[in-house]
């Protein structure tokens, strides 16, 4: 009778480990479908979820690094065409991006229209000098106007040049080269960024996934159009993906990210570069690859972002791009700091320049699961074209077009502390202890199994033994 009793009480315990470790697995896609459904409700963009709230706010402080190129050599460039060496200096710091949202307005089609305030206040304790500090810099004005007037017309362009005691380059203070000054060439205010202060990006028009989860967070419209107008051709005109402050969540490695950059004028794409831990939370590091900016001989698809053949050097030139189309005829041209994956000449035509991927690298850190961007370091440099004349005596000296570097910036933002721990809190410990509990049922329902049934096996085979014995 007893070993009646024990044989049931094994029996009734491999039972429960089995229905305990079912009931683990069970939950691993009950789970997975609770986690699904929690997060494609709070990365919708309405007011009331998570993601609105850390949308519509100014959020995590955005940091602008400016780095200038003080020219070395002016003189012996203008006397004798020597090339011109450069210094960098910087960073000079400046908090952008402190302001909310400006004329949120959720449309009929979920999507919702906003603009982007743009500010910059100057952070003296995260600069290496004043905003008075001066800097020996390419003259905006000459190179500016040696391109925009037709070359039968540069006649005027040195009569001016002269009668207003102007140069190719020119000494100024870091405050007026980055933000603007009136220039006597033009008898008009010039600048690296003239007007950002007190401006607006925009309007947006994103889709808030309500309908369509894969979908928040994606440009609907910038500038009330779907294509940018700046290039020839419908591939590169195309707006893509969000505004990199977030994407779609559930991220898969091996697909890459899109967004779009009005700094640049134009979409991007970044792909997974590897997983690191940031406060905490692992998050994906996703970074631009170098066929971004490659000559359409590498990357035929930048053939459409060609469309100066001199400059270029017949579409062959790599690790710039001219925007000169969405800055009104002005020869601007965007590349990586110190033209990182540029064309070696690049590098030959203005010394003084040291490209570091680790230093100059654009990338973002997106925590996989709800699509957020906890990091980012958005690092662009801007440069101005100019090249020989015959006419115009500042530049009789100059032996070819020169893509020269103004100043790069490093746009960066992460969460603070405080952020981090209620991430981590609210979404990354609920997943964690779900998971934990989901493989603690399944493992102590498999071990409670095979304990009993072994034991059942075992006393069977003693009880068996005894049986044979008499």
């Amino acid at each position: 009778m007893g070993c009646c009793n024990r044989r049931c009480g094994l029996i009734a315990g491999a039972v429960l480990g089995a229905v305990v470790a079912i009931l683990g697995g069970i939950l691993i896609p009950v789970g997975n479908i609770i986690i699904q459904g929690t997060v494609k409700k709070e990365a919708v963009i309405e007011p009331g979820t998570t993601a609105y709230e850390n949308w519509a706010a100014a959020g995590a402080k955005v940091y602008r690094q400016f780095w200038l190129f003080d020219v070395m050599n002016p003189l012996e460039v203008l006397g004798y065409g020597a090339t011109p060496v450069v210094l960098e200096r910087g960073p000079y710091t400046y908090m952008t991006r402190y302001l909310a949202k400006d004329n949120v307005t959720f449309n009929f089609n979920h999507t919702v229209s906003f603009l982007l305030p743009s500010g910059a206040i100057f952070e003296p304790s995260m600069s290496v000098g004043t905003e008075e500090d001066k800097i020996t810099s390419l003259n905006l004005a000459v190179a500016g106007a040696y391109s925009l007037i037709p070359t039968k017309f540069h006649s005027i362009v040195e009569a001016r040049i002269k009668s207003t005691n102007s140069s190719l380059f020119q000494r100024r203070t870091v405050k007026e080269l980055l933000w603007g000054y009136t220039d006597p060439l033009l008898n008009g205010d010039v600048g690296f960024f003239l007007d950002y202060n007190s401006t607006y990006d925009g309007p947006y028009n994103v889709y808030t996934g309500k309908d369509d989860i894969s979908n928040v967070g994606k440009i609907d419209m910038w500038k009330h159009n779907r294509t940018l107008g700046f290039w020839s051709d419908e591939y590169c005109d195309m707006i893509n993906g969000t505004d990199a402050s977030s994407f779609p969540p559930f991220l898969d490695k091996k697909e890459s990210l899109y967004f779009f950059s009005s700094d640049i004028c134009r979409s991007v794409s970044a792909s997974y570069e590897e997983t690191v831990n940031l406060k905490g939370i692992d998050v994906y590091r996703y970074s631009l690859l170098q066929s971004t900016l490659a000559s359409p001989v590498d990357n035929p698809d930048n053939k459409c972002f060609c469309s100066n053949m001199q400059t270029t050097k017949n579409c062959t030139l790599a690790g710039v791009l001219d925007i000169s189309s969405c800055q009104e005829g002005r020869p601007i041209y965007i590349s990586l700091p110190h033209f990182l994956h540029g064309s070696p000449s690049l590098l030959k035509d203005v010394l003084g320049l040291n490209p570091n991927e680790e230093h100059h690298k654009t990338f973002l850190d997106v925590e996989p699961t709800t699509g957020f961007t906890l990091n980012f370091a958005k690092r662009i440099q801007v440069n101005m074209m100019y090249g020989p004349s015959k006419v115009i005596t500042v530049l009789k000296k100059v032996k070819d077009y020169t893509i020269f570097p103004l100043v790069w910036l490093n746009e960066t933002a992460t969460l603070d502390d405080e952020t981090a721990d209620l991430f981590k809190k609210e979404l990354i410990s609920r997943i964690q202890m779900l998971e934990i509990t989901q493989w603690a049922l399944l493992g102590v329902g498999i071990s409670i199994f095979l304990v009993c049934f072994l034991a059942y096996c075992i006393v069977r085979k003693i009880s068996n033994q005894n049986k044979t014995a008499f």
